[in-house]
């Protein structure tokens, strides 16, 4: 069989490909090949080599561009499709995850029905509740990583099935990266409010971290949730990251669980 020797990653140095020969530098020498190989890819993804809904090179291709067997880049792609930041199509190739993709839709929203399955109630209908431009308190800024006082988006909205209230959400972004972003996109948008980023204002969220509490519901939920003062709710609060680790959305949200819960497949 024949071997490859481990190579010296090192792509022509044209944009974006000098980004991602700089970022291979960085590359602990003990990284196994095929986690080189996804670094690469992935910077390819950060610079925008490659937009979302794209289709890649294929592996034969990437495996000539950086030196590497096949085998070694299917692994690296294996990875990435599986931390939904590539999506495999059957006879057609790899392309690059969109939230627009049906699969990819509910990737963040971990509620589920008790009764059917998660989707399975159609689109959330969504009543923007405010939009507004405000200055980051502490907490805000730190998720942010902004500065106090520092220029953010505020929105509230609730999100209903068939009808019913079921989540109430605080968001607040960074103003700069979304310039001009109104509560009537908010409110018209057809698709997920992420594909409305990623395909507006070019932010592309893929990954996010979550802390998870149990709360009574206050006043504020009683207003918007239709629920009893003091009724249990799930509190989760998230922090969305981009391809370059930025955190561009701090997510509040207050569940129902009367007639959901919250689903996490694990491992």
């Amino acid at each position: 069989m024949q071997t490859f020797p481990e190579p010296v990653i090192e792509p022509v140095l044209t944009s974006p490909e000098s980004a991602i020969s700089q970022a291979s530098s960085a590359t602990p020498a003990f990284s196994p090949l095929y986690q080189q190989i996804k670094g690469l890819i992935l910077n390819s993804l950060r610079v925008g080599e490659w937009k979302p809904g794209e289709m890649i090179p294929s592996e034969m291709d990437l495996a000539g561009r950086f030196h590497v067997s096949q085998g070694t880049v299917r692994k690296a792609i294996d990875e990435l499709a599986a931390e939904n930041l590539l999506l495999r199509r059957q006879g057609k190739g790899t392309f690059v995850s969109t939230h627009a993709e049906q699969q990819v839709q509910f990737r963040f929203l971990k509620l589920v029905p008790d009764s059917g399955t998660r989707g399975s109630e159609g689109p959330a209908q969504r009543d923007i509740i405010e939009c507004k431009r405000s200055r980051a308190a502490a907490d805000v800024a730190r998720a942010l990583a902004l500065r106090n006082g520092d220029t953010v988006l505020q929105a509230r909205r609730v999100l209903s099935f068939g009808g019913v209230p079921i989540i109430l959400e605080d968001i607040w972004l960074p103003a700069a990266p979304f310039k001009g972003l109104t509560a009537e996109q908010l409110a018209n948008y057809q698709g997920p409010m992420y594909a409305l980023f990623e395909t507006e204002f070019n932010v592309r969220m893929v990954r996010a971290e979550e802390k998870i509490r149990a709360i009574a519901a206050t006043q504020l939920h009683v207003q918007h949730l239709n629920v009893a003062l003091g009724t249990p709710l799930l509190s989760v609060e998230r922090v969305a990251y981009t391809y370059r680790d930025e955190p561009m959305e701090l997510r509040r949200g207050y569940y129902r669980t009367d007639t959901h819960h919250y689903h996490n497949a694990l491992g």
